[in-house]
């Protein structure tokens, strides 16, 4: 599994190696009006939302550093008030990246309390056999939470609410209740299979369980902004959900009958999906030994 995922792991953890690598001079941030005023920011890594009003701009997630004066520009694109607020939804790189240039000009920086603990220390992935330093304190969070945050801001009422260990261990899902979004960062990955960060907290049955709880505070008119991929529907965000159920209740017997990785892999479990889901991201393989990992631990 190691080889094949190491260059997984350079993109969603945003270690420096990964970030040097890729030519950011390339990268077109582009702007996509979501509803109620609301947008979102398509780059490299996770999709941000933003809000923007009279009473100026609030950020969720930032992608990565060398991204910070394009997502600037598109902001500016969108609302010539400043930038006040920026929410992570969990600590991947990939989401936290501009942190220290934004935090550094006075954003403030608002996430759960494990993101902050993340990002504080040294985290080492033993799978991957690499280390991601701590991030730099501009970086850090300086507004944590441990359920719910709600900011009152540009007319809305933006609502963050920590899920159990799903994605991550910290991760959280932002209502904006007016415009009728719901922004989930990683805990949704439009049109292909998740990565659970198993190493750090993460649950499989945990990402179901999360979108059981988006979908709760979503109607037919919802839009949801996924941490990949396109604008998403309540439809599209419920047959997510049913996949990666359907998927569970494949793998969890076998898991239940101890049957060893090989033999869940011979099985094919995922077959009926992986046209549809295994195209993108996270190859069906991969993900197949994710899911057999969580459902095996105790």
């Amino acid at each position: 599994m190691r080889a094949r995922v190491v260059g997984l792991a350079v993109g969603v953890f945003g270690v420096a190696p990964g970030a040097l690598a890729q030519n950011f001079d390339t990268v077109q941030v582009r702007v996509v009006a979501v509803a109620g005023g609301v947008h979102m920011l398509v780059g490299a890594g996770g999709n941000i939302g933003v809000s923007a009003g009279d009473d100026g701009v609030f950020l969720v997630d930032d992608q990565y550093a060398p991204l910070t004066d394009k997502i600037r520009a598109a902001v500016a694109g969108i609302s010539s008030r400043p930038l006040r607020f920026v929410l992570n939804t969990h600590w991947h790189g990939d989401h936290t990246g501009g942190n220290e240039n934004l935090g550094g000009e006075g954003v403030l920086i608002v996430a759960h309390d494990h993101v902050r603990k993340r990002m504080s220390v040294e985290q080492f992935n033993e799978l991957f056999n690499r280390k991601t330093p701590p991030a730099p304190a501009a970086a850090l969070p300086v507004v944590t939470f441990g359920e719910d945050v709600t900011f009152h801001l540009n007319g809305d009422e933006i609502h963050a609410f920590h899920v159990a260990p799903a994605h991550t261990d910290g991760d959280s899902i932002i209502q904006l209740r007016r415009a009728n979004v719901v922004h989930m960062g990683d805990l949704c990955f439009h049109g292909s299979y998740p990565f659970v960060d198993i190493w750090r907290g993460g649950s499989f049955e945990g990402v179901i369980a999360a979108a059981d709880r988006a979908l709760g505070i979503c109607n037919e008119q919802t839009k949801v902004i996924p941490g990949h991929g396109p604008v998403a529907t309540k439809a599209e965000l419920q047959a997510y959900r049913d996949t990666l159920a359907a998927i569970r209740d494949k793998v969890k017997p076998l898991v239940a009958a101890g049957k060893s990785l090989d033999e869940v892999k011979a099985a094919k479990p995922t077959a009926a999906w992986d046209d549809a889901w295994g195209k993108g991201f996270m190859k069906p393989d991969v993900f197949l030994e994710i899911v057999y990992t969580s459902l095996s631990k105790k």
